[in-house]
C-alpha cells in the first residue's frame, strides 16, 4: 500500500505544480527565445503585453523591432493567452493578486510573483540564477509551463 501511495504522489506531483500554458507558436518561440525564455502569456494581463508590443524598439533596453507580420503574430499569441483573457488557472492566480488597472511590464513586478518568490537576496545571487527572470534556474520545466514548488 505504501508503494502505491508513493507512486500516486509522484505521478500526481506535476498536476499539483503551478501550470502555465506554454507557448507553442514557433514564431513566438524563436523571436522571444533568442534572448530569453519565451515567457508564458498567462503571467501578465493583456494590457501589459499590449504595451510591451507597442514599443519593441525599447524592449528592456534592447531593440526587438521585427517585421510587422511577425510582430502581429506574436502580439496575438500574447494577447490570446494573457492572464485576463485565456490564461487558465495560472492567469486567474496572477489576476487575483493584481491591483485593478495595473499594467506591470515585468512578471517580477506582479503581486503574484512577489508573493511566490519572497526569498532572501542571496538566493538571487547564486551562480546560475543571477536574475529573477531566469525561471529555469529553479524551475527546470518552466519552458513547458510547469513551475513546481520545491
Amino acid at each position: 500500500m505504501k508503494k502505491f501511495a508513493l507512486a500516486f504522489c509522484l505521478a500526481a506531483s506535476p498536476a499539483l505544480a503551478d501550470f502555465a500554458p506554454p507557448i507553442t507558436d514557433p514564431v513566438t518561440l524563436k523571436a522571444c527565445g533568442e534572448c530569453h525564455m519565451a515567457f508564458q502569456p498567462s503571467f501578465l494581463p493583456a494590457r501589459s503585453w499590449d504595451k510591451m508590443m507597442a514599443n519593441p524598439a525599447d524592449h528592456f533596453g534592447d531593440n526587438a523591432t521585427m517585421a510587422p507580420d511577425k510582430a502581429a503574430q506574436i502580439r496575438k499569441v500574447l494577447m490570446d493567452g494573457a492572464a485576463d483573457t485565456n490564461g487558465g488557472r495560472m492567469g486567474s492566480k496572477v489576476m487575483k493578486r493584481q491591483a485593478a488597472g495595473a499594467t506591470p511590464l515585468r512578471i517580477t513586478e506582479t503581486a503574484w510573483f512577489q508573493r511566490k518568490h519572497d526569498l532572501p537576496e542571496r538566493v538571487w545571487k547564486r551562480p546560475g540564477v543571477v536574475t529573477k527572470s531566469n525561471c529555469v534556474a529553479c524551475h527546470p520545466a518552466a519552458e513547458k509551463g510547469i513551475y513546481e514548488d520545491d
